[in-house]
């Protein structure tokens, strides 16, 4: 009589589970997300390499301008000239290429979100290269060095 009894407990059988769910075939929902993070990771790597490329004039005359810097007569000139060069390969030539004096320093802390070339280091770069050096009046080199590396890193177009 135990066995016809529904509520006995030797009628309880195990619970029958179902199979795990398996991960492949993926839902297509996974393949429209995977879709779109392979397409933002091209994304990512087409801008990243074309920022480094956009960027291989600074990167040349970060060179430069450590090569100019150890020649301390001759450098003021030349770190002029090499600011120029950047400023002309970063901005469009009507721009650029008629700034002199105030102007282009003005140019210079405009773009390069400073005040250092108007009323800092970068004054040298005003009329001091025009001018025949005075005997005893060595320019600071260095920190100019340090002012033109400044805007070329951090300058914006």
């Amino acid at each position: 009589m135990a066995d016809t009894d529904p509520g006995s407990l030797d009628r309880l059988h195990d619970i029958a589970v179902p199979p795990p769910v398996s991960w492949w075939p993926l839902a297509p929902g996974w393949y429209v997300v995977a879709g779109v993070a392979l397409v933002l990771f091209g994304v990512g790597v087409w801008a990243a390499v074309d920022r480094w490329r956009r960027n291989r004039y600074r990167r040349d005359a970060l060179r430069e301008l450590d090569l100019i810097a150890h020649q301390a007569p001759v450098a003021v000139i030349e770190i002029a000239e090499l600011l120029k060069r950047t400023a002309l390969a970063a901005f469009p030539r009507e721009r650029v290429a008629s700034l002199t004096g105030a102007a282009w320093l003005g140019f210079l802390d405009a773009t390069g979100g400073t005040d250092a070339f108007t009323s800092g280091d970068g004054r040298l770069l005003g009329d001091a290269i025009y001018q025949r050096a005075r005997p005893g009046a060595a320019p600071d080199v260095p920190k100019l060095a340090a002012v033109v590396r400044h805007w070329i890193t951090h300058h914006r177009c």
